[in-house]
């Protein structure tokens, strides 16, 4: 099909049914950069309330290059991928020392900052500078997949490039983030990946190759997906009065870098317990079996038991923190919540 064709009836459903998102009404180089990176694996429900209380704390590329650690954890904290905050921290503190402040314009130069790949690199460069970069993503491949009745993978590189290619050449002068965010729209509230596509309200339906040959459900065409490692994890709940033990996981792998409750590999016995804690030397008040939980990463699943352990003293080896703290200073990753908040997961 000519893909030209698509452009004007796009734009034209975009103007009467776009949502109303805050990036959206002010397009700012910085808006549109926290955004698209909080929406990285993230639904946009889920960004509304932190894209809001992270742009109130830091207003700018300088409030968020100065921003120290536990301010920036803190306000991420819940979102997950965290790698992608401490990016975010890289990034601006490059723009302040290579672009002073001024946050780049041109696709290569935005490219290059750490956490910012081509999907990313697009959305800016056209949101927020007017160019015509496409950002290909999930959604807009399947779009393109289905308009041209693509049954092959459409993942790849080469095909993502391809696709890059071919929309860059339709942009409309002057509506380059509008298009970019009419293909996203789209491919978010009509052209559904899962479930039932909304063909019927759909405004290229009559371009269309899946629809009107009726294989929209067959595109795109998915690849097995590789299973979950799963990990059980013995989670201890050390308790000293109010105060919480709490330990630093390692700066690589799962959660770098992050405050975590302390935790033991494996479902251990009550005696295992016992054992671990003496021979560390710390005393126990007592000791009973907690709740359990467990927690989804892209690549693993931990299943988690804990165990509540009263301490009479504070042991050394753990930062203690009070439920203030936790509530206003300290960010724990979302797999330890349930245990903190009675919600099992």
């Amino acid at each position: 099909m000519d893909l030209a064709r698509i452009v004007e009836p796009l734009l034209t459903w975009y103007d009467a049914n776009a949502r109303r998102l805050p990036w959206r009404e002010t397009a700012t180089p910085y808006r549109v950069w926290i955004s698209e990176i909080m929406l990285q694996q993230t639904r946009v429900e889920a960004v509304l309330p932190y894209f809001n209380r992270f742009l109130e704390a830091l207003p700018d590329i300088s409030a968020l290059a100065e921003a120290g650690e536990e301010t920036l954890l803190k306000l991420w904290e819940g979102l997950g991928y965290y790698t992608r905050v401490r990016n975010l921290q890289k990034a601006a503190r490059i723009i302040r020392k290579e672009y002073g402040g001024i946050f780049p314009q041109e696709y290569s130069d935005i490219r290059k900052l750490p956490g910012i790949g081509g999907y990313t690199a697009g959305a800016i460069a056209s949101i927020a500078f007017g160019q015509p970069e496409p950002a290909v993503d999930g959604n807009v491949l399947r779009v393109h997949a289905r308009l041209q009745e693509k049954r092959g993978e459409i993942r790849s590189e080469a095909w993502k490039k391809q696709v890059a290619e071919e929309l860059r050449a339709i942009y409309p002068q002057r509506r380059c983030g509008d298009f970019t965010q009419a293909l996203m729209e789209l491919g978010a509230m009509v052209c559904l990946p899962n479930g039932e596509p909304k063909c019927g309200i759909c405004p290229l339906n009559t371009l269309c190759k899946a629809f009107r040959n009726g294989s929209v459900r067959e595109i795109p065409v998915r690849s097995a997906r590789k299973e979950r490692k799963i990990e059980e994890r013995t989670i201890l709940l050390l308790r000293c009065g109010e105060k919480l033990a709490l330990s630093r996981r390692p700066d690589r792998g799962l959660l770098a870098g992050m405050m975590e409750l302390p935790s033991l590999a494996g479902f251990r016995k009550k005696n295992e317990i016992e054992e671990f804690l003496n021979a560390r030397g710390i005393s126990i008040a007592s000791l009973r079996e907690g709740k359990r939980a467990k927690h989804i990463f892209s690549h693993v699943e931990w299943r988690m038991r804990a165990w509540e352990i009263e301490c009479p003293e504070e042991c050394s080896g753990y930062e203690w923190a009070t439920p203030e703290e936790l509530r206003t200073r300290i960010s724990l990753p979302s797999a330890f919540q349930a245990f903190l908040n009675g919600e099992n997961r």
